[in-house]
């Protein structure tokens, strides 16, 4: 946990998700299954709030995003939040739409790794939350559906014309975004959206184990690589070069480094401390 803490301490009581932490992993559920977990202004805003105070919780080292009963998210509510943004003025509009992407920044932002599970439908800002996490598990259930303009709207939102291009390729993303079809497991997995695909019964295992492992292993490493990755994207080869030498030499202060090579000598396994 980091030294510098103001007044305000981490809260356990979210209203909006379900939340557990133990054994330095962090378990965000979604749990609407009557709505298939569609998200709300307060769901929003509580994500929000927890990716900026979550780095702050120092015994979580990896972050684990689910939904309850037979989908992961079905995008935003459409009469709590569709409905209500037909009566809002601009100002408010932008107010909203600003948070979605406060949610999406706060995932690839913040240095603990995010897994996704997904046992069935992803759609609209719900494939967007899969689409800015580190890795996406995912059954043979599982769909993703880029939905914004089968609604009407722009098929860039919430940064998924940023995200998606670098991950699929200009191409498909342009499919994916501007004709809103759904697309299931199989096709995701060789478009590169899905990390791994298991079975039903296989999902919260595999889940679990790379939590796990995570969890477990040289935290600043991860969390380095991870901004790395993030930060680069708009870089020239120069400056990524540069900033990854910079963070290695930094790393080669770190204890997780001297333990390495203590472990190396010794014939056994690291035990990363995160520092």
């Amino acid at each position: 946990m980091s030294p510098f803490r103001g007044s305000v301490p981490f809260t356990d009581d979210w209203q909006h998700f379900g939340f557990e932490c133990a054994d330095g992993i962090a378990t965000v559920t979604l749990d609407r299954p009557d709505k298939l977990n569609a998200l709300t202004f307060a769901s929003y805003a509580d994500l929000r709030d927890l990716l900026r105070a979550l780095p702050q919780h120092g015994e979580v080292r990896a972050l684990v995003l689910r939904g309850s009963g037979r989908a992961f998210c079905a995008g935003g509510d459409v009469n709590e939040i569709i409905g209500a943004t037909l009566e809002m003025p601009p100002d408010e509009l932008l107010e909203f739409t600003r948070m979605t992407g406060e949610v999406i920044k706060g995932m690839r932002e913040c240095p603990i790794p995010i897994i996704v599970a997904l046992q069935g439908m992803a759609a609209g800002a719900g494939s967007v939350l899969a689409l800015a996490a580190d890795f996406r598990i995912a059954t043979p259930a599982a769909k993703f559906a880029f939905l914004f303009t089968k609604v009407g709207l722009s098929g860039a939102d919430m940064g998924s014309a940023y995200l998606l291009p670098r991950l699929v390729g200009l191409g498909r993303a342009t499919q994916l975004l501007m004709l809103g079809d759904t697309i299931d497991a199989e096709r995701a997995e060789r478009y590169g959206l899905i990390s791994e695909l298991v079975q039903a019964e296989e999902l919260d295992d595999a889940v679990d184990r790379l939590a796990r492992r995570l969890a477990g292993g040289p935290f600043q490493g991860y969390a380095q690589t991870k901004a790395l990755l993030t930060r680069e994207l708009d870089m020239s080869l120069s400056g990524a070069l540069e900033l990854e030498a910079m963070t290695q030499a930094l790393l080669m202060k770190t204890s997780d480094y001297a333990e390495f090579h203590a472990a190396f000598n010794d014939k056994r396994d690291p035990e990363w401390r995160g520092r």
